[in-house]
């Protein structure tokens, strides 16, 4: 049975819509993968200050000792969050896509500035600490 020439599948139809709602998802999963790295190397770096001090034999003393590592682990936390919340916008949106309803949604985009403006605060203060 064919189609006629006027009616088309919708997902063939959107499909550069849907081509553009994958990279934005794949956008959000460099990204959430890029903030969990950030954390790893945050953590592991708190283990290697740790290790140098015992190797060196000498207790360093930092303003915000622990703090690094629970930043680290955050950091991790958050970017499995960004994960998972990408992949639930990006099933949402290409519903709303094949539907013809489309409506914006910004909470990825919020949490990704105020984790943004949290870490950067966060890492001010650990900097004025350390001088």
């Amino acid at each position: 049975m064919e189609l006629p020439e006027n009616k088309e599948v919708p997902k063939v139809r959107n499909r550069r819509v849907h081509m553009a709602n994958e990279r934005t998802f794949l956008a959000w999963i460099r990204t959430s993968i890029a903030i969990m790295a950030f954390g790893f190397v945050v953590e592991k770096f708190a283990i290697f200050i740790k290790q140098m001090s015992f190797i060196l034999g000498k207790e360093i003393v930092a303003p915000s000792r622990g703090y690094s590592s629970i930043f680290g682990i955050m950091l991790v936390g958050l970017g499995a969050l960004m994960g998972v919340l990408a992949f639930i916008r990006y099933k949402k949106i290409e519903k709303q896509i094949d539907e013809d309803t489309y409506q914006p949604s910004l909470i990825l985009d919020v949490l990704l500035a105020l984790s943004v403006l949290a870490i950067g605060i966060f890492l001010v203060i650990y900097l004025i600490h350390s001088l």
